[in-house]
């Protein structure tokens, strides 16, 4: 019977996560991007310079990064360091994969930008100052109340994609194996837990993650948006500059890296199937890849952008936007050629962050192997972290709506988080995660639904703002 079950809910994942779903978040991005005259281009300096440059006289409950950060904080995460490693390895993707991850970011930075822009004009404030904003409010507010439906649709899936595993087991279980695999490979200290048998380091980690999330969290955004500030940036640059040094300490193998990249997008790799195969399963790999990375289309990232302190939505949907830019084309984009440059994607015998961590000990040869092991644990424990962070933000406010701004459901939910993130590492049905995967998916049919029926709203107001500029 629960094989049955399992078997029915992969179907179900397959089909949301399928074909369908991935070119619908593909053709949202062209329109948007037509519509708005390419401005993932022409604007994307001004957008960089925004990020870091806050309103003075802006409304809201955190700074315009602070906001960028809390977003970020959910979508760097565990796919960036395996997550690309998945869609490259030999066995899935190929090198190509990447290039068609470039495309789904390019594309998805107008779709984001999007987000922001009706974040904030179609947020609410009330006399406490407390702001509520994200798709059920754009859909709701912009569309009409005849579409309120739509909206509890999304905020029922979005609570559900917080709680169930996306934003807690699925986390947890990375942080805790990334623990365990180096300070306990061999699982020499156990204690019975539940009936089964765990890791003593697997049994503190996960006491002490629960503490430490209880403490941010119970703060709520604003406290959420600091640590994030803080986190973000900080494993961001330490990843990317053993990423840089890599790269540079490899420089040779660079050229050749871009031409497997280009080569292998456009089917010259020999696969099964020819050329169109070669294609079809790098495209499919890297746009699902990296539509699962940066978010752009699922609705999650107006969630925070709603409560930047702005007064502008043109503005924000800028400094929105520049979170695809980072998490893709910059973070991702480190993972992806250390793995190629160093070859790591053609060993068959390794898969997930196995295949990051091969390619960082072959390409930082000068330094130990602990110690390169070291570095990409710590940032896959933190980014883990942050995204559990990120995602109790959305996951709350998405109740917040559902029950009618009731305190005290965000404080029953908040309190079931903690509980998910303690439990979390003793988790391991698959069907968990399949059902939060499902979710996740289902978010993003609302959201687009939305961007396409504001779309005309979206276009008139941004080019009018970039002609009185």
């Amino acid at each position: 019977m629960l094989e049955t079950i399992t078997n029915v809910l992969v179907a179900i994942d397959d089909f949301v996560w399928g074909i369908p779903l991935i070119v619908g978040i593909l053709a949202v991005g062209i329109y948007l991007t037509c519509r708005l005259h390419l401005l993932q281009v022409f604007h994307l300096p001004k957008a960089l310079k925004f990020m870091f440059k806050n309103e003075e006289d802006g409304v809201g409950e955190v700074s315009s990064f602070g906001a960028l950060c809390t977003a970020l904080s959910a979508t760097i995460g565990t796919g960036n360091i395996v997550g690309v490693a998945t869609a490259i390895g030999v066995l899935a993707g190929g090198p190509g994969a990447l290039f068609w991850m470039w495309l789904a970011a390019f594309l998805g930075m107008a779709t984001k930008y999007a987000e922001g822009f009706l974040a904030i004009k179609y947020r609410t404030i009330d006399a406490n100052g407390h702001v509520l904003g994200g798709p059920f409010y754009y859909i709701e507010n912009g569309m009409g109340s005849k579409w309120k439906w739509l909206a509890k649709l999304f905020a029922c899936f979005g609570a559900g994609v917080g709680l169930l595993g996306i934003g807690t087991i699925t986390q947890v279980n990375g942080i805790t194996t990334a623990v365990v695999d180096f300070f306990d490979p061999n699982k020499a200290n156990t204690v019975k837990f539940l009936g089964m048998e765990y890791s003593i380091v697997t049994v503190i980690t996960a006491f002490v993650l629960a503490i430490i999330v209880g403490l941010v969290v119970i703060g709520g955004i604003r406290r959420i948006a600091k640590v994030s500030e803080i986190i973000v940036p900080f494993m961001a640059v330490i990843y990317i500059v053993a990423a840089l040094v890599l790269i540079f300490s490899n420089i040779e193998k660079l050229p050749a890296a871009f031409v497997e990249i280009f080569a292998d997008a456009f089917g010259f790799r020999a696969v099964a199937g020819g050329a169109l195969a070669s294609i079809a399963i790098a495209m499919q790999k890297g746009v699902a890849r990296g539509i699962f990375s940066n978010e752009a289309g699922l609705g999650s990232a107006p969630i925070a952008a709603a409560a930047a302190q702005t007064k502008d939505s043109v503005r924000q949907g800028l400094v929105t936007m520049t979170g695809t830019f980072i998490d893709t084309i910059i973070v991702c984009t480190m993972t992806g050629l250390s793995i190629i440059m160093m070859g790591s994607w053609k060993n068959e015998a390794l898969e997930g962050v196995e295949i990051t961590t091969d390619a960082f000990k072959k390409g930082l040869y000068f330094m130990p192997e602990n110690a390169v092991a070291f570095i990409l644990m710590v940032c896959l424990v933190f980014f883990a972290f942050t995204t559990i962070l990120g995602w109790n933000y959305y996951g709350e406010r998405c109740i917040e709506y559902l029950c009618g701004k009731s305190k005290i459901a965000v404080q029953v939910y908040r309190w079931l988080y903690i509980a998910a993130v303690f439990i979390g590492p003793y988790m391991t049905v698959a069907a968990v995660w399949t059902i939060a995967d499902i979710f996740n998916g289902l978010m993003a049919i609302p959201n687009l639904i939305a961007l396409v029926a504001l779309s005309g709203i979206i276009a008139k107001e941004t080019n009018a703002y970039f002609k009185k500029k």
